[in-house]
């Protein structure tokens, strides 16, 4: 797909995302927030639904925890214009409260969907349901920090997931704060490792390789000079963020 076919596809589930009534959450929302990002990241985060001030902007991760996640992504030298976010289920559940099984799975063909078409190396899970959608029986208290292959049923094929907190959860207790951006710093050489695996070297990065430049998409390159060319760099990545969970207060209890 090119960046144009990739935007207009994600642009389509967007529209139907909008007129969903397939679960009763439709029913409460103000707006559906579908997600947003780069049409040619290598990097998605996904949370778990929408919160008040993303079911009323329609947009992902633009309260109090996306200020957060916009914090931890700058700490990594990320942006989340580079990047896609979005959530395992489109609309806000009534008071925050968790999204029930049967509300994941009417939104999980819209997810998978969205992954097929980026087809993204990294996926980042945010919170709990985030996590059991893509670590079944996995804790989050457990596997923070941790990576593993994507089940390819997701609709993230050939990706590596990296599991962290909510940054909600972080915002209710400080000092996730530091086990956040710890498990956020691991990011950048999780994207380079399973850049390589893709390609098909087996070698990860050498120390004096440069770091991972932030997922956006590649510019024309200007006019060819004499010089020779140096060393083709990976392919930068772009990424999207956007979504914000429900309160959790299980999440709590796995975080103690």
């Amino acid at each position: 797909m090119t960046p144009e076919e990739r935007r207009a596809a994600l642009a389509k589930i967007a529209d139907e995302v909008s007129a969903c009534r397939k679960c009763p959450l439709s029913m409460g929302r103000t707006r559906a927030v579908p997600g947003e990002g780069h049409p040619d990241t290598e990097v998605v985060f996904v949370g778990e639904g929408p919160g008040y001030n993303e079911d009323q902007q329609g947009r992902p991760f633009v309260g109090a925890a996306g200020t957060l996640l916009n914090e931890l992504l700058g700490k990594i030298g990320w942006r989340r214009d580079e990047v896609f976010i979005t959530n395992v289920v489109k609309c806000r559940p009534p008071g925050n409260r968790d999204p029930e099984p049967q509300e994941i799975a009417a939104c999980a063909p819209y997810l998978e969907r969205q992954l097929a078409i980026l087809d993204p190396a990294l996926v980042v899970t945010l919170g709990r349901h985030s996590l059991q959608t893509f670590r079944p029986g996995a804790r989050i208290g457990q596997v923070h920090g941790t990576q593993q292959p994507a089940p390819p049923a997701t609709g993230a094929r050939d990706a590596t997931t990296a599991s962290l907190y909510h940054p909600a959860a972080a915002l209710r207790q400080n000092s996730l704060r530091e086990t956040m951006l710890a498990d956020m710093a691991r990011l950048p050489q999780a994207l380079l490792d399973s850049r390589a695996r893709r390609a098909g070297a087996g070698a990860q990065a050498t120390p004096n390789q440069a770091e991972p430049r932030p997922p956006t998409a590649p510019e024309p390159d200007p006019a060819p000079e004499p010089a020779p060319a140096p060393e083709p760099e990976p392919e930068p990545m772009s990424v999207a963020a956007g979504g914000h969970d429900p309160d959790d207060q299980m999440e709590l209890l796995l975080n103690q």
